[in-house]
């Protein structure tokens, strides 16, 4: 599969509540925190531009932690970078209906971070489907021992509207 896999005009059929239901990365804030970690629920808007605004909730401990990213359109369908044109992502496949996968790149200094993750719209996945996932991760550079299969949650159900 192609990382340049083109994804058609996503604006209207991707928005709406995703489920994060399993990561690979190879940032070591994720290393350390990935045996803790709860399923998130992003959602995706559009701006009248058609950038993309994604809102994260992640279950911590105690709390919601919430973040709000930016991405601005490449010309390429399904493909965003934010304006520090640090962070890249891209939707590498997707039916829109049940799943997407999608794949995201942060420079950091002269460290390049990769995740692959798995947006769910319902928290269930088919075995079929983490595999086909599963298949993905030496393609984006990354290796399985890197996994973790979110276990579910509603900690952040509220917190994403």
């Amino acid at each position: 599969m192609s990382w340049c896999h083109s994804t058609g005009d996503i604006l209207p059929q991707f928005a709406g509540t995703w489920h994060v239901t399993a990561v690979v990365a190879n940032c070591s804030v994720f290393m350390k925190m990935k045996d803790q970690m709860k399923s998130s629920i992003a959602t995706f808007s559009f701006t009248p531009e058609g950038d993309l605004l994604m809102k994260l909730a992640m279950p911590t401990l105690d709390k919601c932690q919430k973040f709000e990213l930016l991405f601005q359109q490449t010309g390429q369908a399904g493909h965003y970078v934010d304006a520090q044109e640090k962070k890249d992502l891209r939707v590498v496949e997707t039916d829109y209906s049940s799943y997407a996968i999608v794949r995201e790149l942060h420079h950091s200094g002269q460290e390049l971070n990769a995740a692959l993750q798995l947006l769910m719209r319902e928290q269930d996945m088919s075995p079929q489907l983490l595999q086909k996932f599963k298949e993905l991760i030496p393609i984006a550079g990354l290796n399985k021992d890197m996994l973790v299969v979110l276990p579910k949650s509603d900690q952040c159900s509220e917190a994403i509207s």
